[in-house]
């Protein structure tokens, strides 16, 4: 069976764990090679192994997604090791609960580093080392760019950042053949920050909110990338995909017909 990015490079920022670690694992079962990208070096070195150990050519590399010249060095030493990038996903972030009077300056603007400055950098350092024409970029913003959070007000202000440069950079780079969109995820269940919130009457509730009453799976979020970076996407650009179990329509405990 032919796989569908057998020779492809694909470039994960922030892929250390979680959600973006399952999708760079969901284009290694597709045959791509991967270059995996995190600020630990311990950290995104084991993930590399956890890439290879199954199946797929990879290479970690440490560098803080706030650091445009070190992200320079990245890209030049991955196009050296796999040729220039076909995909590309920018998933770097940070986030805590936090109220507007007690969150300091410094910590609003290190979200915002992190999440927006971080993904503008990701996007804009791989300018000379994608793919083009046909390459695809791939940001991961959240539910809170376009729905106001309270204790969320740094990552709502990044997030929204983050879907206008994806928006922006779709209008800028869409002449040259390169696509940019992003996903949305809602709550999934098999990442360690919903494993925090392990409380049954707290699941409850965030289920029963929920439009499809369950948690989605990261494999979930890879398969959206894997879609986008397809050529059955090649139409689609400037899109914010939510994949999110319908969190986005609003409330849906009223909805008793639906029970």
């Amino acid at each position: 069976m032919t796989k569908r990015f057998a020779g492809k490079h694909v470039f994960v920022a922030g892929a250390s764990s979680g959600i973006n670690l399952g999708i760079a694992h969901g284009f290694a079962a597709e045959g791509a090679k991967l270059t995996v990208l995190s600020r630990s070096e311990e950290k995104i070195q084991a993930a590399a192994r956890e890439l290879r150990d199954a199946g797929a050519e990879a290479l970690g590399i440490a560098c803080d997604v706030r650091d445009y010249a070190g992200l320079e060095a990245a890209y030049a030493q991955a196009v050296a090791a796999f040729g220039k990038v076909d995909v590309l996903i920018s998933g770097a972030a940070g986030n805590f609960l936090a109220p507007a009077v007690k969150l300091s300056a410094n910590a609003f603007k290190t979200v915002v580093d992190i999440d927006l400055l971080g993904t503008f950098n990701v996007f804009r350092a791989s300018w000379d080392h994608l793919a083009k024409p046909g390459a695809s970029l791939i940001a991961i913003t959240a539910g809170q760019a376009v729905h106001p959070m309270s204790f969320q007000i740094h990552a709502c202000a990044a997030k929204a950042g983050v879907n206008m440069v994806t928006k922006c950079l779709a209008l800028e780079w869409g002449p040259a053949g390169v696509r940019v969109n992003a996903i949305s995820p809602g709550p999934i269940g098999d990442t360690e920050g919903m494993r925090r919130l392990a409380d049954p009457e707290r699941e409850k509730q965030i289920k029963g909110r929920l439009a499809l009453r369950d948690y989605g799976e990261k494999r979930d979020i890879a398969e959206a990338a894997l879609y986008l970076a397809s050529p059955e996407a090649k139409y689609v650009t400037g899109t914010i995909l939510n994949v999110d179990g319908g969190s986005d329509l609003g409330d849906a405990g009223a909805n008793a017909l639906a029970e």
